[in-house]
């Protein structure tokens, strides 16, 4: 529903922001003057006011006459719409009000936070950024609800480790064999170099605090106990952005293929070496399709953001225009180009993002600790303390089993065990809770899980007790969530009266375009295909093998059908490999083949004519057109593998005729051998055919960047409206206009508008 409310609001121009807080920059005592009238509804000064403000502020015609005036014709066409809503019904149901309380949590969160202590926090993290860490640990699990006692049995297992460290045992050997970190026995615990906000708070706080060569106290993180050893400190990298051309070289992909994309990637970074332009090679070869019309220019990136490989090959270079050797990460092979290094950005440039991240990672704990002990003062939390001492006495084995429950009727559950404010919340309340939330635990320590469950709760409810009041408390919030109920109800009437509508009404849409299909056209288009070869020789293999109109190619490779011996049965690899033809040349009719039978050196030659007629037989009854297959009957020639009793089988040539199966098969041999592009383009959607003055059906050949490039024009289309189909993106959006200027026609006729002009001139400052 995100995009759809952005939607919805951008649309009215009332995008909804969490920016904390406008109403302290609006301190003037509230207009509660009628502005406007739409229908029965009336829209207070104040209301206008409060939302021109959030959204033209800082604008150079903020509150000027026209700029008042135009808002208020947006903010008018907008409460029209949300009345009809609202007349409608929309704002009843079920499904709105459900998806209106989701939203309302979300937008008290910026409220339910500690300002001093998450200002402190991000402060830290600043201040921290300027340094890298590179650190080992060893790690001993423990839950963060487990037993007291499992928790001081991994406390002291680690204790004792770290003991043997500082006795002179060698803290890699150590970690292969105590941690219980997955990772621990093959890098000895190396976590390498990271700065703030790349590992859980606690971890992060003790290494900043261990000196370098030293080994941490215990620390405990939400998977366990660690102790770490710095192994080495140095001022932040910064951060680097380069560009790279990339060929992919996936894990698991065939041993050719993997050969064929090393061999790719050494001929460009050689064609580098020798001075062939970057933006070039970059733009024809590198598989990373949004980068490689950029010059393979990536987003500037700072340590632990990529993969080490990549980051330690892009970090290493040292001046602007440096390129590195081909790099290998889980992607592929990389050549990296240096484009910019930069020391860390100001605090001032830093500090958003780092708010946001301190908001998400484990600090936002002590955020949480802060908020608590605030709510319970703020809102007069007062405890019962004989209360919860009766209700602890309800605890039993049965709670870290997840099937804990307790009698209603008891006379304790009553019983008043807290109160927030004027409200009170019972044992009964408190125990209801429980049952709801209750899971499987690993610790048997009953006494222990009651006591967490009460905590929890006790957060819950205080947390839960501030979002039901936020409205009294916070002008901004209620605002905002005014805002967001108004543009739940704008999309779904939007979805109704013209999204929808538009995409479901055919004969509409068709009308519509028949009255502006002027509108709609295309400029001259060029049907063509474009071969980009590194030579004339090259060119002259790669028009001898098109005008074969059938070429040798590797891939697909289709395997050997097998047969059993003096049989025409096929074995089970034969059948798979037969049903992977079928697929194969059904798939794609440019494909044809030659079928060879074959028969062992023990068998009569008759088999081989026998086992290509079943296997063409097969391919015909599945749709293979018969014209596509020539048989070839082999007999007992060229025994498969050079061994006689292993040629009981039918084999394969596969031949291709497009231009991309030339291509494939051309660059298998050699990489960048050919590049094929081809489509119907416009003036300015292809850069070759954009360099040829006037369009012509036929053979254009060009030079450019060291290479030869050649163009088989097969059709040129004079400007022409385009049909319903070929403009139906933009006929639907203009018809989807169209449908809303319509509806708010009717709507200002049911809905009398009314403006106080008296009062919109009040707001004029300019």
């Amino acid at each position: 529903m995100d995009k759809k409310l952005s939607y919805a609001l951008l649309a009215t121009a009332f995008a909804t922001s969490i920016a904390l807080p406008l109403s302290a920059q609006i301190k003037a005592k509230k207009n509660n003057s009628t502005l406007l009238t739409v229908g029965a509804n009336k829209v207070p000064v104040s209301e206008f006011e409060y939302v021109y403000k959030k959204n033209n502020t800082g604008a150079e015609d903020a509150f000027t006459e026209k700029s008042l005036k135009e808002y208020l014709e947006l903010y008018t066409n907008f409460k029209l719409k949300v009345t009809d809503a609202e007349k409608n019904g929309l704002d009843t149901t079920e499904a709105f009000k459900a998806e209106l309380n989701s939203y309302r949590k979300q937008l008290a969160q910026p409220y339910l936070t500690e300002k001093e202590v998450t200002e402190k926090l991000i402060k830290e993290a600043y201040e921290r950024s300027k340094e890298e860490i590179n650190a080992s640990h060893i790690l001993i699990m423990v839950a963060p609800d487990a037993d007291p006692k499992d928790t001081l049995a991994a406390l002291n297992k680690i204790t004792d480790i770290r003991k043997k460290a500082l006795a002179g045992a060698k803290f890699e050997d150590l970690a292969k064999q105590y941690s219980e970190d997955p990772s621990g026995k093959s890098n000895g615990g190396n976590l390498g170099y990271f700065t703030s906000l790349q590992m859980v708070y606690p971890f992060e706080d003790m290494a900043y605090k261990t000196p370098k060569g030293q080994i941490s106290q215990p620390v405990r993180t939400r998977f366990g106990y660690h102790i770490i050893k710095v192994n080495d400190r140095r001022t932040s990298q910064g951060q680097v952005k380069v560009a790279h051309i990339m060929v992919k070289a996936n894990q698991g992909m065939p041993a050719e293929d993997s050969v064929a994309a090393k061999q790719k990637i050494d001929e460009i970074y050689n064609r580098l070496q020798k001075g062939e332009a970057w933006d070039g090679l970059c733009s024809q070869f590198s598989d990373d399709n949004g980068s490689k019309n950029k010059g393979g220019v990536l987003p500037m990136f700072g340590t632990s953001q990529m993969i080490p490989s990549f980051e330690e090959a892009a970090f290493s270079l040292a001046k602007v225009g440096d390129i590195s050797k081909p790099v290998q990460t889980p992607y592929g092979w990389h050549v990296i180009k240096l484009i910019e290094k930069k020391g860390l950005d100001s605090f001032e440039s830093l500090e958003p993002t780092i708010k946001t991240k301190v908001s998400k990672d484990s600090r936002s704990e002590l955020n949480k600790a802060a908020l608590i002990t605030r709510l319970k003062k703020e809102n007069k939390f007062k405890e019962v303390p004989n209360a919860l001492k009766l209700a602890l006495t309800k605890a039993d084995t049965t709670l870290a089993k997840g099937k804990w429950t307790y009698n209603e009727k008891d006379a304790i559950t009553k019983k008043p065990l807290f109160s927030i404010n004027t409200q009170t919340f019972t044992i009964g309340d408190f125990f209801k809770y429980q049952k709801a939330n209750q899971t499987v635990r690993q610790t048997n320590a009953t006494d222990y899980l009651m006591r967490l469950a009460y905590k929890n709760y006790v957060e819950k409810t205080l947390v839960q007790y501030e979002e039901e009041h936020l409205e009294e408390k916070s002008e901004d919030y209620r605002m905002l969530v005014r805002e967001y109920r108004d543009g739940i109800l704008l999309f779904q009437l939007m979805d109704n009266k013209v999204w929808a509508k538009a995409l479901d009404d055919t004969s509409g849409l068709r009308a519509f375009y028949n009255k502006n299909k002027e509108k709609y056209t295309w400029t001259e288009r060029a049907k063509v295909v474009i071969y980009n070869v590194p030579d004339r020789k090259t060119l002259d293999d790669v028009k001898a093998k098109l005008k074969s109109k059938a070429f040798v190619v590797a891939e697909p490779r289709l395997e050997d059908v097998r047969f059993e011996t003096n049989s025409t049965k096929l074995t089970t690899q034969g059948q798979t490999a037969l049903n992977h033809a079928i697929q194969t040349l059904r798939q794609d009719h440019s494909l044809t083949i030659d079928l060879f039978g074959h028969a062992d050196a023990a068998e009569k030659s008759s088999w081989s004519r026998k086992r290509a007629k079943i296997v063409f037989d097969s391919l015909v009854a599945h749709g293979v057109d018969a014209k596509r297959i020539k048989v070839k009957d082999e007999g007992k020639k060229v025994p498969y593998s050079g061994v006689a009793a292993e040629n009981q089988r039918a084999a394969f040539n596969v031949y291709g005729s497009t231009p991309k199966a030339l291509e494939k098969a051309m660059n298998a041999k050699a990489p960048l051998t050919l590049q094929v592009t081809e489509g119907m383009f416009q003036r300015g959607e292809n850069a070759v055919m954009d360099g040829i003055k006037q369009w012509k059906v036929g053979d254009y050949t060009i030079e450019s960047n060291g290479r030869v490039i050649y163009a088989e024009v097969s059709a040129v289309e004079a400007p022409r409206n385009k049909t319903l189909d070929e403009a139906r993106g933009a006929v639907i959006s203009d018809y989807q206009n169209y449908l809303e200027k319509e509806w708010l026609e009717t709507l200002h006729k049911q809905y009398p508008v009314q403006v106080n002009n008296d009062e919109l001139k009040k707001l004029i400052k300019k």
